[in-house]
């Protein structure tokens, strides 16, 4: 047997969840307030989103805490695998938060209360700029959970947006049914596009094969090694958000292959499938470990 093992440390976005919880947790105070003072559901649905997403950082960032523990005898990939939960968590919660909101948003559509225009216009107003600046701190890409973190935190800047928009024709029209209607935008918005990571997050804590990488390329790529008849029992399951294994039996009928082909072949899924934990058991007989 043959393990390959890459533990290079992702980027360290500490600060910017400390940043962002802190900014989008005092925004939420405000926009609960002012979505009472001003009878608007739009701002109500839109802090309970918010207060969601607060959550949801919190999750990833304890997360990130926890993927930096060392391996422990009872622990032995350390505790990395809390990346996952913590993105399963948000998903869960955000979807929830959201069901809370359409549900009132259906029962203001049936009696519309007037709602104060201008509070609206000025609250969301701040709410894009909290909200695409915290995006932009997450904006360098990284795990489920740090995309995850950009993908709510421009959403959240974008249908703050549309909210002044309603605000202002509430302004000008008096349609206070905009209000719910907007809600109910709002909840779609965050539906679809939470639909992905609630998929994503549920494919890895299940230790499915991790988005992005093809189980048959990689199966090919190692039968086409040199010496390799055959594969079979190949696992690929993801580690954390990350990190990536597997764990693949490789028949070589011409004898051991040697230590420089192990390596390689796992430099290999390093390099091409992002594959940083990779463990071969050689057969030289077929069918000698089923």
């Amino acid at each position: 047997m043959f393990g390959g093992h890459s533990h290079a440390p992702p980027t360290d976005f500490g600060r910017a969840f400390v940043v962002g919880i802190v900014l989008n947790l005092g925004f939420v105070v405000v926009e609960a307030i002012y979505g009472v003072l001003a009878n608007s559901v739009a701002l109500l649905a839109d802090a309970g989103h918010n207060l969601s997403d607060v959550a949801g950082l919190a999750a990833a960032w304890g997360a990130t805490m926890l993927a930096k523990r060392a391996a422990s005898a009872r622990f032995t990939y350390g505790m990395r695998g809390s990346s996952i939960l913590a993105a399963l968590f948000n998903a869960v919660l955000l979807l929830v938060a959201i069901g809370a909101v359409a549900w009132e948003s259906v029962q203001r559509l049936a009696d519309p209360q007037p709602v104060a225009g201008l509070t609206v216009i000025a609250v969301a107003a701040a709410g894009i700029v909290v909200n695409g600046f915290t995006a932009w701190l997450f904006s360098r890409g990284g795990d489920l959970n740090v995309r995850a973190a950009f993908a709510h935190m421009l959403s959240d800047a974008v249908v703050s947006a549309g909210v002044v928009v309603a605000g202002f024709v509430m302004l000008r029209t008096g349609w206070t049914w905009l209000d719910p209607v907007v809600s109910l935008v709002i909840a779609a918005i965050i539906v679809a596009g939470t639909w992905g990571l609630l998929r994503d997050a549920v494919t890895m804590a299940l230790q499915g094969v991790p988005p992005g990488v093809e189980l048959d390329a990689v199966t090919a790529r190692l039968a086409a090694l040199p010496g390799v008849a055959q594969t079979h029992h190949v696992h690929i399951w993801p580690v954390s958000t990350t990190e990536t294994a597997l764990t693949a039996h490789l028949l070589c009928p011409a004898g051991h292959p040697g230590d420089a082909f192990l390596c390689a072949a796992a430099d290999m899924l390093e390099h091409d499938f992002g594959i940083g934990h990779a463990t071969f058991q050689i057969e030289l007989v077929a069918g000698s470990c089923t």
